[in-house]
């Protein structure tokens, strides 16, 4: 069997990054969250469990701060986020996540999970395994968990 074209491996990786986002949002529509976005859940994981102020939230997503204020406006009035003063600076304001916000984390591990067992039905649980640890062989560490990929693919 002949190689493939170079240009086919990102296409599949992000066809199959793609495949595993979409579903898991049409399965947090059918729980509660149907407004939820991808881009949503790469704020609030760059909000953590600390909070964040809007300009920090900017630097972990890769974009402007006045895009990441976009995002931020967006979650809070979905009720994912709130702000709040920051205890150690009155003039900053952290942005923190709700309990509908750790609800919305909660039900997406829980569906990455599935999704990922599926892939294992699929394909074997070793050929899954073997994939994730050949993954981790070529992705330089620093870059595995970053959470920037919209400064690329396009605005917060």
């Amino acid at each position: 069997m002949p190689d493939s074209p170079g240009y086919e491996l990102p296409l599949l990786l992000f066809g199959g990054f793609r495949t595993l986002i979409d579903r898991l949002h049409a399965r947090l529509a059918t729980e509660g969250h149907p407004d939820m976005r991808p881009a949503h859940g790469f704020a609030m994981q760059a909000i953590g469990v600390r909070g964040a102020t809007a300009s920090e939230i900017g630097r972990r997503l890769g974009v402007s701060k006045q895009a990441a204020g976009k995002t931020v406006d967006r979650l809070l009035a979905l009720g994912y986020a709130e702000r709040a003063d920051d205890p150690a600076d009155a003039r900053r304001k952290l942005v923190h996540l709700t309990q509908r916000g750790y609800d919305a984390l909660a039900r997406s591990a829980a569906g990455f999970d599935e999704l990922r067992a599926e892939w294992c039905a699929a394909l074997g649980t070793d050929r899954v395994r073997a994939l994730e640890a050949d993954l981790r062989n070529v992705v330089p560490e620093e870059t595995a968990f970053r959470l920037d990929a919209t400064s690329w693919l396009g605005g917060a």
